[in-house]
């Protein structure tokens, strides 16, 4: 057995039946040539075989008066419970009433008298394809951890035909607490000493720079929370009832915009959500003067480290300020990421956690007095990029086209709009409660804002360079290597 981190504690009991928490995946496939139209019915038999399930997807929070929660391994796992099938009608199968029903799947909460993960395969849609929605509790695994789970369970060539369900891999999990003699827990001791010893210097480091930047002594080296606009259709008290939509980029035009400006692939898709964004609250009445501010998660796992549960961090970035220019906006985007880049690199991650920790309580506090309706939001929303494999995957010969990634809402957020490149697309996905209206309208606007940013890039690169006099070239040359940095 071991203990639930403070982060995935967190994400467990603030779960309500208007907000769970939980993560989910949904993979639509293409049928394998020359399958036939009983292909998605004999997967879900065959899958239903691998009864053997492996850590994590055997594990229950076991819940006790004189101590943390802890994780403990069920006696038995009955796979009926987890793994689903079901068929959509013709006439009723195209990609809206996927989405349709994946968002009703979305809304329950998992059984906490179980493993807190479901599979449920979706056939009879349009073309021969079929869908696999995947869904996990987020105290169990973050979008990363779940992204790797999933490729894990994939093959990387049509022709190997192996089935690897997710759930009986064996990814692990966390290692179990062991008794051991007076050095093993010396050990365990001077390790919490370490961590709450960074964990401390860390959130007063964090502390300082919001000090700083709410005395103006300084200018957007950190976003402040619960400073945006509470009056938005984006943000609000958490409700049940959901709706999903997406939006898919191909990465060759991100990557040709991405070379073309000497930007990343975050500084361009976060432009065009900006842009997509005001678009989406301009038509329905609200004009916001200063930056939207998005809640971000970081990854806090060092390089190579492989764990379950959650390592991230949420921190708080502000866009671009009111323009029309999307070039201007991807300037001003670029300046806000740099600086909480920064701003990371010189926190412990302990610190970081933090800071998430406290900013998520206080806005779950708001959140169960019901006052999110009143009270600022911390960010106008939440927007995390997940990467993904860049090879085509697939499933018993069946290729997999695309990945949408569908989130839990955080307190006060009605939207969450999660990222995910894979085999050379770069998927949007959009979960939002049913009070955001014509969410599908945002999905049209953040291709809208692609189409509107490779113009602007196009414009410049068709127009004469200005020439100017040498002695000004000085600055501008020094200024672009410090932006470089």
């Amino acid at each position: 057995m071991s203990d639930l981190s403070l982060l995935d504690l967190g994400f467990f009991i603030t779960e309500t039946a208007a907000s769970p928490k939980h993560v989910a995946g949904l993979l639509v496939f293409a049928r394998p040539p020359r399958a036939g139209a009983d292909f998605g019915r004999k997967l879900y038999e065959t899958l239903g075989e691998h009864t053997d399930v492996k850590a994590p997807f055997n594990r229950l929070i076991r819940l006790s008066l004189t101590a943390l929660p802890q994780w403990v391994d069920a006696e038995s796992v009955d796979l009926a419970q987890h793994l689903h099938f079901h068929r959509l009608p013709a006439g009723a199968n195209g990609r809206q009433a996927l989405f349709d029903f994946v968002a009703a799947l979305h809304e329950p909460m998992l059984d906490r008298r179980r493993p807190l993960w479901e599979v449920h395969l979706i056939d009879g849609l349009w073309d021969g394809h079929f869908a696999l929605y995947q869904k996990m509790h987020h105290a169990c695994a973050d979008g990363v951890t779940m992204m790797r789970w999933t490729a894990q369970g994939l093959n990387d060539s049509a022709a190997d035909r192996r089935l690897q369900p997710i759930w009986a891999i064996g990814h692990g999990g966390r290692s179990r607490q062991r008794e051991g003699g007076a050095n093993r827990l010396l050990q365990g001791a001077m390790h919490q000493l370490r961590t709450h010893s960074r964990r401390a210097l860390g959130a007063g480091r964090l502390a300082a720079m919001l000090m700083l930047e709410t005395l103006t002594l300084t200018r957007h080296a950190i976003a402040l929370p619960f400073v945006s606009t509470a009056r938005t259709p984006l943000t609000g008290q958490v409700t049940s009832g959901r709706q999903f939509s997406a939006a898919a980029v191909p990465m060759a035009r991100v990557d040709a915009l991405r070379l073309r400006t000497r930007s990343t692939v975050n500084h361009v898709a976060l432009t065009c959500l900006d842009g997509a964004l005001r678009r989406f609250l301009s038509e329905l009445g609200v004009e916001i003067k200063g930056p939207l501010t998005i809640q971000m998660p970081v990854n806090l796992r060092s390089e190579g480290e492989k764990s379950a549960g959650n390592k991230i961090g949420i921190i708080q970035v502000e866009l671009s300020p009111p323009t029309d220019d999307p070039l201007v906006r991807l300037r001003n985007v670029g300046f806000s990421l740099r600086s909480v880049r920064t701003m990371i690199d010189s926190v412990a991650p302990e610190g970081i956690e933090a800071y998430t920790i406290v900013t998520g309580l206080l806005a779950q506090g708001a959140e169960l007095l019901r006052l999110s309706d009143t009270l600022p939001p911390t960010g106008n929303t939440l927007v995390s990029n997940v990467p993904g494999p860049k090879q085509q995957l697939y499933l018993m010969g069946a290729p997999l086209e695309e990945i949408h990634p569908l989130s839990t809402l955080p307190p006060s957020n009605l939207l969450n709009i999660t990222l995910i490149s894979y085999a050379g697309n770069l998927f949007f996905g959009l979960i939002a409660t049913d009070r955001v209206p014509h969410l599908s309208t945002l999905a049209d606007y953040v291709h809208d804002a692609f189409a509107e940013l490779e113009q602007a890039v196009a414009g410049t690169a068709a127009a004469p360079a200005p020439r100017r006099p040498r002695a000004r070239q000085a600055k501008p040359a020094r200024q672009a290597r410090a932006d470089a940095r």
